[in-house]
This record gives C-alpha cells, structure tokens and sequence, in this order.
C-alpha cells in the first residue's frame, strides 16, 4: 500500500545508499585532472622556483664584465662557463639578469685563469664526464610516473570503499536514472487513448501497492511486461504512469545504453542494475528499445564467441530467472520490433505478460488533445472532436505535436488564443508540408493543376474512395501539389474494393496527364510508389489475385539471409500480376476521367484562379455529390497517405 507522508515534525527516511547513491564520475574526472597538473607543475616548476633566469652572453661580453669586476663567481665544465655577477647582465635580446652562461672558444690563447685571479673571482670545476648521481635519475624519471600512479590507487581505494567498484568498475555501473517516487511526474491520468491497455497496467499497480492480495491465494505476479507498439503510442509513458500510480522508484534505461565497446560491460550493468532494483524494492525496470539487446541469437551470423550483445541479453535472461516474484521488482520493457526478439525472452517467467499499444481511435484522440491543451489557452471556435476527426492514424506523439505546432503559429501571429484555424494550419503543414517559394511558369501550373484535379475528381466519384478534403497546387515539402483524402471513420480491415479504389485515385494524375497533353511526367513518382506497394501486398500477403491463390508469401521480417519462401516461377506470377492489378486502375481512371471531362476541365481553370480548394469549393465547382451512404475506410498509414505529384 502506498505510504502516507511523515509529518513535518518527523525526520524525514533515510534513503538506500547502495540502492539509490549515484556515481560521482564526475568528482573523480576532477581529481584525475588535478594530479596530472601537480605532475606537470612538480616536474617543471617546483626545481626551479626561486631561481633567477640564466641569461646567454658572448665571450667578448664575459671578459668585459671580468675586467669590470663585475663577476663574482665561474664554474666550468670543459669549455662551457657559468657563472653569477655582482650586478645584472643583460643578453642580446635585452634580458637581464645576474646568473649568466658563455662557451669559450677552442682557439683562444688568452691567459683567463690570470685575469680571474687578479679580479679576484672565485673559480669552480665540474668534470664534464662526471655522471648524474642514482637518486636524482630516480626522482625525475619516475617521480611524476610513481606519483600519478599512486594518486589512482588512492581514488580507486575510495570509489570501492564508497561502493562505486573501483574506476575501472565505474564502466559496470548501470546508467539507469532514477525518478524519485515520492514525486511522480506522471499518473495514468495523463495517459489517455489507450483505456484497455490501462486496465491491464492497473494489475501491476494493484501487485505493487498490495502484494498480499495476490500472493494469499498463491498467485505470483508476471516477472516482465512487454509492451508493444509502433513509435510514439506511448509506451514509456504508461511505463512511467504505472510508477507514478504505484509510487515506487522507477528505474529507466535504454536498451542501448548496455552495450559498450568492452566486453563484459553491458553483462555487469545489467547486474548492477537489478542490485540497485532488489535493494530499493517494491521498485520497477524500464527498458525501452528492448530489441536493441534483445535480437534473437539465430537471427544472423555471430562472428566469434564473446559478441558483448549475446553475453548481455544473457545476462538479463539469468537475472530475470534469479529473481522471485514477491520480491516486489517488475521488469516493464518497450518496443515496437517485437518479432525479432529472442523466443527466451518471452518464455513464462521472463516477459511472460504482453501487452499491445495500439494507435488510438477517434474519441481516443479527442481525449489525447484534450490532454495536450491542458495549458493552451484555446479559442472558442477550437473542436477537439473535429480535429481527432481530421487526423486519423496519428499517435500521441503526433498529436502533442499538433498542438505544439499549432500555438507556434497563433504565437506567430500575435493572437491571445489558438484557434481552428491555426489548428487546420499545423495539420496541412505536418500532413502536406511546409510551403514553398518557388516560381512555375504558366505551363507548369497548368499541367499541375490537371494533375492534382484528376486525384480530387476519382476521389470523388470512385465508390469507396476517401473524401477529398483539400487540393492545392502550393508547392509543399517536396510535393508541387497535393491531394489531400481524409476517412470518415477508423476501421483496421481492408476490403478489396477499397484498395483498388485508393489506387485508381493515385493514378488519377498520370491518367490526367495522359488524357490532356498526351504525354506524362515525372510528377507522378511518388503515386507509382504506392499503387506498386498496394497491389504487391494484395498480391503477396492478402491473397487478392486468383493466380496466386490465398496464399502468403510475406518475407518474415528479422532475418536477412533466410531464403525467399517461392521459386522463381511463382516470383514471375507474382509480378504477372501485380502488373495486371496497376494497369486495370490505370485503365479504370482513364475511362473515368474521360467520362467527366468537363468536370475535370472545370476545376483545373478553378485550381488556376484559386490555387487551393476546401471540400466544399471541390463540391461546387464539380456539381457531384458526396455519396448519402460512405463506406469507412481504413487508417493504416502506408495505405491512407495523401498522392502527390
């Protein structure tokens, strides 16, 4: 059960220091840094501290300077002298001082042992064969090793009296960061679109508030949650929702982050890990990314025995197997490549438990957006239903998005409140892209605006196509024009005829094209893309086409050497027929378009004038009605994006 805070008379509790002390890498990086510059200042400065600077004279200056009396004392070594004078000398680059140094030239003949005596200068000798005494040798050539050497012994001793393991342990230390339980930033109120997974979530709450409940009737909790979803669904935020509800530490990494280019270290992470995890229970795992670590050990070809990846997804299997249950640590996992995982991690007693996390339906994204504009002050015009409406197959991520991009543009603007129309702004910009400024001659547009008007018209008059939302022939993104088609309503099944309907729709421009200059273009390279992706799928994976059958020859996903599952005679049929599929829409969007001629002519001269049209402008220039009875269509996003030029 979730504790009550302690009054504010009380001491507060003492937290786990192995569970919860972080490393202090950074101290130790500091201290590192302060030796070395000791060694450079003890090997370079601390001899000749105090000391004044030698200064280089010539020969013919030492003899002045001796018979100006100025020279105190010499020492020679061969015919090198040094030497200190009563008052400074200066070199020849105005350097003074009193310690200087000259070479005596091999031929001079002079008689300097007699000048120096009768100016009376004390004379020194130093044999220039003489060696350099043994412990001099020592303090210079090891000194600074010995001292660096012993300055890491003695952090090395701390870090592991302070339960760190020693630097070169430091690389073990799981990087998993820890977000305070008494303070969670984020409960399952701030999750929505997703009630179902929610509910099962709740389980895990309930286990880790009340343990008894479930363990009287012998019942264990599922040791590891997999949840499963495309990217932005909200999978580490229902993670860090059910911490929050259950206020326990929360300990959250990166599958990613296990992996290092040492061998052993992702292994003793993983260890230090759940350390840190049984000494802070009740306490939950997040692992996002998991099929970083977590790939299966058939799936392609190992090179050598000792790849860190295997050793650390081993790891993690001994320690998910090490661990009961009634310990209170729940091990939550995300990622959206749940085919490609190792069937050991999701064996009962690992990740026994997964959950999907679908993209979420209309009412669900209105509760997202409602969500998302909690702190966005909003105009009255703004209807959130009306906006889920409008952009079906977007996830949460998309949708915080929306609103973000939204407010930038009323910010923009200088208003006090976003309104709809900043609203509809951001979905044209995210959908379609951002304008650009770029002139086409007369010609151009022209053949554009018969392209995009042959998308809008089919949209219109193929039963079962998308209603026609928007068409323009703004240069967009990387688009010169766009189409955009919008579903009534969400469904997850594909009907043939909806299919054929889209790629009729996608071929409307090339079949435009056609029909009124005689020739096409390059502009229709993004339609070709997906009418060729659409009907290989119904062909491959759907079983659409009476040649092939109702069979599936989808490549499993995963593994890159495994063999295609068909011979060459069935890969010839299959491209028989994907052909056959694309050159029937063709040919039912040419017969289309040639049958509304006028309707296509008119609203190309209207795309000219107006360079955008709303659904309700495409209605009126074309004098078509929408259908009274629609079919819904599907949201799948590679099956649903707008044709462009």
């Amino acid at each position: 059960m979730a504790q009550n805070p302690p009054p504010p008379a009380s001491k507060p509790p003492q937290k786990k220091p192995d569970a919860l002390a972080p490393m202090r890498t950074p101290r130790f990086w500091i201290t590192l840094a302060i030796l070395f510059v000791a060694n450079i200042l003890i090997s370079n400065v601390l001899f000749s501290a105090g000391q004044p600077p030698t200064v280089t004279i010539s020969y013919n200056s030492f003899l002045d300077q001796v018979n100006a009396g100025n020279v105190a004392s010499i020492t020679s070594t061969g015919e090198s002298i040094t030497g200190v004078a009563k008052q400074p000398v200066k070199d020849s680059s105005g350097t003074s001082s009193t310690k200087f140094q000259t070479q005596r030239p091999s031929f001079a003949n002079d008689d300097l042992q007699a000048m120096l005596q009768q100016h009376n200068v004390v004379i020194n000798a130093k044999d220039p064969n003489a060696s350099t005494p043994l412990w001099e040798t020592l303090l210079f050539s090891f000194g600074p090793t010995i001292l660096l050497v012993l300055g890491f012994l003695y952090l090395s001793r701390r870090a592991a009296s302070a339960g760190a393991g020693g630097i070169l342990g430091s690389f073990g230390q799981s990087r998993a960061r820890l977000y305070d339980a008494e303070r969670p930033s984020v409960s399952f109120a701030d999750v929505a679109g997703i009630d179902e997974v929610k509910a099962d979530l709740q389980e895990v709450v309930d286990f880790l508030r009340e343990p008894q409940k479930y363990q009287r009737l012998g019942g264990t909790m599922p040791k590891g949650v997999l949840l499963i979803g495309a990217p932005g669904t909200g999978k580490t935020l229902l993670a860090r929702a059910v911490a929050g509800e259950a206020k326990v530490p929360f300990f959250s990494i990166a599958a990613s982050e296990f992996v290092e280019a040492i061998v052993g270290v992702g292994a003793s992470r993983v260890r230090d890990l759940f350390t840190k995890a049984r000494a802070a229970a009740p306490a939950i795992i997040f692992i996002d990314e998991l099929d970083a670590i977590g790939r299966s050990r058939s799936a392609g070809v190992r090179l050598g025995g000792n790849d860190e990846q295997e050793q650390t997804l081993n790891q993690i299997l001994t320690e998910m197997d090490g661990f009961d249950s009634r310990e209170g640590v729940i091990v939550l996992a995300a990622t959206n490549r749940a085919d490609v995982l190792d069937p050991a991690l999701l064996r009962p007693g690992r990740f026994d438990r997964r959950i999907t996390v679908q993209a979420p339906d209309r009412p669900g994204r209105a509760a997202i957006l409602r969500i998302h504009t909690r702190n966005v002050p909003l105009a009255a015009d703004v209807d959130l239903d009306q906006i889920a409406q409008q952009t079906p197959g977007m996830v949460g991520a998309d949708l915080k998005n929306l609103v973000n991009e939204a407010a930038l543009g009323a910010a923009r603007k200088g208003e006090t409140a976003v309104t709809l129309a900043d609203f509809t702004d951001a979905i044209e910009r995210i959908l379609l892209g951002t304008q650009r400024k770029i002139i086409l001659t007369p010609a151009d547009r022209e053949r554009i605006a018969y392209h995009e008007s042959g998308h809008a018209l089919l949209g219109l008059i193929v039963p079962g196509a998308d209603p026609v939302k928007k068409v323009t022939i703004v240069p967009r993104g990387q688009a010169l024009g766009v189409t955009l088609q919008s579903p009534v309503d969400d469904r997850f099944n594909y009907g043939e005829d909806y299919l054929r309907a889209r790629m009729v729709g996608a071929l409307g421009g090339r079949a435009a094209e056609k029909l009124v200059y005689g020739v096409v273009t390059t502009g229709a390279e993004n339609d070709l893309m997906q009418v060729t992706r659409i009907a290989q799928q119904m062909v491959v994976r759907w079983g659409m086409s009476p040649k092939v059958g109702p069979l599936n020859y989808a490549e499993p996903d995963g593994n890159p050497f495994q063999q295609r599952p068909y011979g060459d005679g069935t890969a010839n049929l299959i491209d028989e027929e994907v052909r056959r599929i694309s050159e029937e829409c063709l040919a039912d969007a040419e017969k289309l378009l040639s049958e509304h001629r006028k309707q296509l002519d008119a609203l190309a001269q209207s795309l000219l004038k107006n360079d955008s049209l709303d659904e309700g402008q495409i209605l009126d220039v074309t004098g078509i009605k929408p259908s009274a009875v629609a079919a819904a269509k599907p949201t799948d996003a590679q099956l649903v994006k707008a044709p462009s030029t």
